[in-house]
């Protein structure tokens, strides 16, 4: 039995195959149109999981649609309703779109996926999300938390899943949400809501936590089970165009800051107090769920659970014995949630628990062989070196060891935003000045953004304060204290974005302002090729840690395809590009009579 879930029409659509309860394959919209958080129907996504499986859309049994639409207009409804006649524009904005299209869902469904002729199942948002966060777990029982945005009417819940069930007990409905909270001061510091959340985590240890008092006693109403209500007064996004309103902006002393204007102390501070008050509430909601429920372990998922630093945290207390996150937590993961609910619950058949998960290091998206990659090489004119995978490891090591960039594409791509070794861009963490090139010459983005660590499991505890499996790049942990860099009396000194350039341990490239580190745990039986490469580094080198971000420069979503990679090779000063056991060295890539028309479009803005 075939079931595909689809989540779609507010950010990150995606799609995702399931059979017999295996699965398949799942990807994001946004890969194949190459139009970052693409929020349009998945056809790309949807074809690239029929193909996956060797199948056509007459073979799937159901499609599971990530939420009930009725509900959500509402929703939308009664809240535009409830603060008339402010937000007209708002209302007039999005009705048309509903009405158009997002009402219809059953016929935009069949019109979209033409020949499915089976039936269309709609989960509530947050049993996707459920959903998505307990059935690929490695846990027969354990209770689960989604924390997002809003669904239909929730934002938040936890119940318990039980081998094929999963049930929520208690729910936080709209406009009351931590999620929207974050959103709201990730549009006050001057970032895109939905997209920038991460941005403001990444700044956060460079302010102080000056505001929280402000937030508590104006903006929260925070109960000691975790519970809370929004003071409404302050936030304009219940029936809006914005996320904030003049109140909001008085309290913290003048407007939002202008997107890509001069970052200030007063962003980092509030970054950073934010940060603090997401902590809090999380770890408050996570005692309360182990108090109800008695379960010993916890599953998250929702866009929430994508701030890793608080994850961090939640591992660090011991409130619960194991934590598994779903690495797609946010909508686009509630795709594959939908999916397997449908599969579970709806049908009620069991669940086969593995010892790690069944999410198969969430590697389940497009893939490959060297025949198409040399083919395309081949049809572009592209200069390119073909090794054995062993030669191809070694002469990566030495250009890591030489402070070169490295473009890495190597089997199947990820699902979910991080990039875990498929779609990666990669470097030395030893090197100090491997931040700075990374992000100014080849992510052309802040200066201030952290890069992630991978590193090889077994040695994870030898540079890092934690011993725990985080193969998803959902935890950040400190740099253990034996390997800092102490700073002198005149650096300690320094305050918000003067602290970047300096070197905080011996793998600098990865140790952000505070000793911290998102870290991804490489394991040999889950991570082939990668982990390969790392132990390989490793044995010349004797360090087990490579610089890991994602494969895609500010503004476009990872890399699909191997002409997606090519293309982000050329746009930027990367030295090497790595497609399969192909060699592509920036130097030997020169313009012919050939190519000459096609390569016009690799030219930078």
């Amino acid at each position: 039995m075939y079931i595909l879930g689809i989540s779609s029409f507010y950010h990150d659509s995606a799609a995702a195959l399931v059979k017999d309860g295996k699965i398949i394959a799942a990807a994001q919209e946004e890969r194949f149109t190459r139009k970052k958080h693409d929020d349009n129907f998945p056809k790309n996504a949807a074809a690239f999981c029929l193909k996956a499986a060797g199948i056509t859309i007459e073979q799937v049994d159901y499609v599971a649609f990530y939420e009930k639409p009725l509900i959500k207009f509402e929703r939308l409804l009664r809240t535009y309703f409830a603060y008339a006649p402010f937000g007209l524009n708002s209302f007039l904005k999005a009705m048309p779109q509903w009405i158009r299209k997002k009402l219809w869902m059953p016929e935009l469904i069949m019109e979209e996926l033409k020949g499915f002729n089976g039936k269309i199942i709609y989960p509530e948002h947050h049993e996707s999300h459920a959903a998505a966060a307990f059935y690929p777990s490695p846990f027969q029982e354990a209770a689960f938390l989604t924390v997002d945005g809003v669904g239909e009417w929730t934002t938040t819940s936890f119940g318990i899943g039980k081998d094929h069930q999963i049930q929520i007990d208690y729910e936080i409905h709209f406009p009351h949400s931590l999620g929207l909270l974050y959103s709201a001061f990730t549009y006050y510091t001057g970032f895109k809501v939905n997209s920038g959340e991460y941005k403001v985590m990444g700044l956060a240890p460079y302010g102080e936590p000056k505001y929280v008092d402000l937030i508590y006693k104006h903006l929260l109403d925070l109960k000691e089970d975790g519970s809370f209500k929004l003071n409404m007064e302050y936030f304009n996004y219940a029936a809006g165009l914005t996320m904030t309103n003049d109140k909001f902006h008085r309290l913290f002393g003048g407007p939002p800051r202008k997107p890509e204007s001069l970052l200030t102390q007063r962003e980092m501070d509030l970054a950073k107090s934010v940060q603090v008050v997401t902590e809090e509430i999380m770890l408050r909601m996570a005692k309360h769920v182990r108090k109800v429920t008695g379960q010993k372990n916890l599953c998250l998922a929702g866009g929430v659970a994508l701030n890793c630093v608080a994850n961090g945290k939640l591992l660090k207390e011991k409130i619960f014995d194991e934590i598994w996150i779903q690495p797609a937590a946010g909508d686009a993961g509630s795709a594959l949630g939908a999916a397997m609910f449908v599969w579970h619950q709806y049908l009620g058949n069991n669940r086969n628990v593995e010892k790690d998960d069944t999410q198969f290091a969430s590697y389940l998206g497009t893939e490959y062989s060297d025949q198409e990659i040399e083919q395309f090489l081949n049809s572009k004119n592209i200069a390119f070196q073909k090794c054995t995978k062993e030669e191809m490891i070694s002469q990566v090591v030495d250009f890591l060891a030489e402070e070169k960039v490295v473009g890495w594409f190597q089997g199947k791509m990820e699902f979910g935003p991080r990039a875990l070794g498929a779609r990666s861009i990669i470097g030395d963490a030893r090197s100090s000045k491997m931040q700075s090139v990374m992000n100014l010459k080849i992510k052309y983005r802040e200066s201030f953004r952290p890069f992630a660590p991978s590193v090889l499991r077994e040695k994870m505890s030898e540079y890092f304060d934690v011993d725990y499996d985080s193969k998803y790049m959902l935890l950040v942990a400190d740099v253990k204290e034996d390997r800092r860099i102490p700073m002198t009396e005149q650096q300690e000194k320094l305050f918000g974005i003067e602290k970047l350039n300096i070197p905080r341990s011996d793998v600098p490239a990865i140790t952000h302002v505070d000793y911290s580190a998102r870290i991804q745990t490489v394991h040999k039986d889950v991570h082939g090729t990668y982990y390969e490469l790392i132990r390989a580094f490793y044995e010349k080198t004797g360090c087990p840690v490579i610089v890991n971000t994602s494969f895609n420069v500010r503004g476009e979503p990872i890399v699909c395809s191997p002409e997606d990679a090519y293309r982000c090779f050329m746009r930027t000063e990367m030295d090497y590009l790595i497609l399969g056991n192909y060699i592509l060295s920036k130097t030997d890539q020169k313009q012919t009579e050939d190519n000459k028309e096609w390569m016009k479009e690799f030219e930078l803005d």
